[in-house]
């Protein structure tokens, strides 16, 4: 293999490839959450307030699926709850898909919030697992880039599949999702440590809510995500008061979605070998930076360089925020870890539209203000915690876990 290529994919066990083979098939797949509110307000004929009911429903479910998920990681392991996750997943994609009413529509949606997220504790126990911690950035960095690349390609068939009817779209989300837990079931042996089965019982949710460095982490995490999540909730609706359409932001948000699949691939393994603090508030402040541009925007080409602009600052953290996790978390609360740092994701998909539509009714300088504001102050406050996070880093080196 050549040594470009050996520094960035280099290097890995074909567990990791199994994993990370089916995490990009189950993005892939991933075509009912970006149409959701225009399936509900269509096909099903709710209001906008019903559709945003809905939605709030799904969030808040996906923050107890985060949870569960990390709690059956360190119980019943990493395989069986992946699978469970995805399996289940697929069923509640199925039942939502052929809800009718607004009752059957909520209960179907809340089944599907429990359960969405529970694999994502368990995929990321399991790379921290069997990747040594001077290797999990790059191997969190691949995941990454699979995520976005399918992401990506789903967005673009979705849109083309919902022309043929809705319904194609929930068969092919939930046919995904099983398939990547059945082929983690067949091709992948449970990897949880024999000291992590020996230490199930011991410590839960309030061992790492102890843990003062993590929770630290986790809160400038939600600062954080709330000020990238404007991109995919807001946004739209800041470029709709300059006049410029769905089509516009169509074109906007792309470009994040073409920078992170050519460009991350390229840095991901260089920003892996520096101090990940640092490499975090650069990535925070850059984001920060870059939803402050927009203040500034009023025209298509504008507000596509400001995504530009943050979408650097997303690569550059997405690089290491995930290795830090596992550089924190106990060989038996691993699961629990990746749970509360998964949690802030899915609270920031809450918080993000609550805070942006309510600062934006004021204007939107004062949106895009606060986002720089939140993403500076997030970006002094990891390297406020970076000496914290360098120690824990360097014990877990030194023993290999």
């Amino acid at each position: 293999m050549p040594p470009f290529l050996h520094d960035r994919i280099g290097g890995f066990p074909r567990t990791f490839w199994i994993l990370w083979s089916g995490t990009l098939l189950n993005r892939l797949g991933t075509m009912v959450e970006p149409f959701l509110g225009l399936y509900l307000t269509t096909t099903r004929g709710l209001s906008l307030g019903q559709a945003g009911l809905v939605m709030a429903v799904l969030g808040a479910g996906s923050i107890v699926s985060q949870l569960v998920g990390g709690f059956l990681t360190d119980r019943i392991g990493r395989k069986a709850t992946l699978t469970l996750g995805t399996v289940l997943t697929g069923l509640a994609m199925l039942a939502l898909g052929y809800a009718q009413d607004i009752v059957s529509i909520v209960a179907a949606v809340l089944v599907l919030g429990l359960v969405l997220d529970l694999y994502r504790p368990a995929s990321q126990a399991m790379v921290a697992d069997i990747i040594s911690p001077a290797e999990r950035p790059r191997a969190f960095a691949l995941l990454f880039w699979a995520i976005n690349l399918g992401w990506a390609v789903a967005t673009v068939l979705g849109g083309t599949l919902a022309q043929q009817g809705f319904l194609w779209l929930f068969w092919i989300d939930a046919i995904t999702c099983a398939g990547f837990g059945l082929l983690v079931w067949r091709a992948v042996p449970d990897s949880r440590p024999k000291r992590a089965r020996a230490d199930h019982d011991k410590g839960g949710f309030l061992d790492v809510l102890r843990d003062r460095v993590m929770v630290m982490y986790v809160l400038i995490a939600i600062a954080y995500t709330f000020v990238l999540l404007q991109g995919m909730t807001t946004m739209a609706l800041a470029m709709k008061e300059d006049g410029l359409g769905p089509q516009a932001y169509g074109i906007a948000i792309a470009a994040n979605g073409v920078v992170i699949i050519t460009v991350q691939p390229l840095v991901a393994a260089w920003l892996s070998r520096r101090d990940h603090s640092r490499v975090l508030a650069a990535g925070f402040a850059i984001v920060g930076v870059g939803y402050g541009l927009t203040a500034f925007a009023s025209s298509l080409w504008s507000y596509v360089g400001t995504v530009l602009v943050w979408t650097l600052g997303e690569i550059i953290a997405a690089s290491v925020l995930q290795a830090v996790v596992a550089d924190l978390a106990p060989v038996h609360l691993r699961g629990r870890y990746s749970g509360l740092f998964g949690m802030a994701w899915s609270g920031g998909f809450l918080l993000a539209p609550l805070g942006g539509t309510q600062l934006l009714g004021i204007g939107a300088p004062a949106l895009w203000l606060a986002c720089l504001g939140l993403g500076l102050a997030a970006a002094m406050a990891q390297l406020g915690l970076g000496p914290a996070i360098r120690r824990r880093r360097k014990q877990a080196l030194l023993a290999g876990t």
